[in-house]
């Protein structure tokens, strides 16, 4: 731990603040402002797309200005995006909503760095555990975030018009703190994207698709579950401080685990860990199924945060072994494009799902991925068994 692994901590505390933010209110305002009710999570999906958009951008941002330039530009797009939100709820412009969260997608493919930047902050035998801290960092986005939008909710005459503001205000402040970061120059990018193995070859190989599948599938379930929630409280007549206390319990979860994670990464492997995080995922289902009364919402989504963070986690531990410093921005450009693609549809299909078949229809598609990725665990096991026999 050191002080600029701790200002990383707090950019990600503010970043993960915009991501729940976001999530808590696009939806509910989406579906305010939508033609139609299934179009509801769009302004949802738009974030997710524009950040999926934005990763090829964000990977050459990276690569010719370095970590501190790049990241603060995602901040100034926040500050820029969180005040035309703002602007789309006041005019009641369901369309300029979809376009604001679309160009915060950028803030967003910038802040997923933030997790490998850390590994750069520390010696290499410590890269898991600045990994996992760095992400427990979102624990203060778990406290604000959801009490933001429930305390600047009524702050305006338009609802969560002053969420919106308070976002922008979130956003220079993390200009602030990135400022004072120090990147060591060794880790800086003087090479081209172009130098190292193709992508292709980096993602044929077994460990990075696992962590990809991991990664990518993981944080599909989750945001098919989370996006969803706050309508589906709506939906079964809970008032919106249930729906607040629900998603600052369930990013608690997922990211309150960050401060001993990286140890049992350390002490036994990845693959178990992302193993335990699928395994709480069905579990998180399972609760899921039995009703739709805020205690079964609080446990499951607690659950799935958790899950979330030992799959998540350890797919980003996983990914860090199967590529060279040389090929760094392009491989981690390629693991955010898949985890924004998925997000991007599991966006549209929780606003889609619980809008037309319900909860309960909605928990049971979940479990696709969730045995998706169970068997690339297995599958992965038995490939490294085999090298071993060999």
């Amino acid at each position: 731990m050191n002080k600029n692994l701790v200002l990383l901590i707090v950019c990600q505390g503010l970043f993960l603040t915009n991501n729940v933010t976001f999530i808590a209110i696009n939806g509910l305002v989406g579906l305010s402002l939508a033609p139609v009710s299934w179009m509801a999570t769009l302004p949802v999906m738009g974030y997710v797309v524009g950040a999926a958009f934005s990763t090829s951008i964000v990977a050459k941002s990276q690569n010719h200005f370095g970590r501190k330039i790049s990241f603060q530009l995602g901040l100034l797009v926040a500050v820029l995006s969180a005040l035309l939100c703002a602007y789309a709820a006041l005019s009641r412009n369901f369309w300029l909503l979809v376009t604001g969260t679309f160009i915060a997608g950028y803030y967003s493919a910038n802040g997923q760095l933030y997790r490998f930047a850390a590994a750069e902050l520390t010696v290499a035998s410590q890269r898991d555990k600045a990994v996992s801290w760095v992400l427990a960092g979102g624990i203060l986005g778990a406290v604000i975030g959801p009490n933001l939008a429930s305390w600047t909710r009524n702050l305006f005459d338009t609802a969560f018009l002053g969420a919106y503001l308070t976002l922008s205000i979130a956003g220079l402040m993390g200009i602030v703190v990135m400022q004072f970061i120090h990147f060591p120059t060794e880790f800086k990018t003087e090479h081209s994207l172009a130098d190292g193995r193709p992508l292709k070859a980096i993602l044929k190989q077994p460990v990075f698709m696992v962590a990809v599948i991991g990664a990518a599938l993981g944080y599909g379930v989750m945001n098919l579950l989370m996006a969803a929630t706050p309508l589906a409280m709506q939906i079964c007549s809970l008032p919106f401080s249930d729906t607040a206390l629900v998603l600052e319990w369930h990013v608690i979860g997922m990211f309150a685990p960050g401060f001993f994670t990286g140890t049992l990464i350390q002490r036994f492997g990845a693959l178990k860990i992302m193993s335990i995080g699928v395994a709480l995922n069905f579990i998180c289902i399972l609760i899921a199924l039995t009703g739709t009364d805020l205690r079964q919402f609080l446990i499951a989504l607690f659950l799935l945060g958790v899950g979330w963070n030992f799959l998540f986690t350890g797919s980003t531990s996983l990914a860090m072994t199967a590529y060279k410093p040389d090929e760094r921005d392009k491989a981690q450009a390629a693991i955010n494009f898949f985890v924004f693609g998925t997000m991007a549809f599991t966006s549209f299909g929780s606003g889609a799902l619980i809008t037309s078949q319900g909860w309960s229809i909605l928990n049971l598609g979940s479990l696709i991925p969730v045995i998706i990725t169970a068997l690339a665990l297995l599958w992965l096991s038995a490939q490294n068994k085999k090298q071993q026999i060999a």
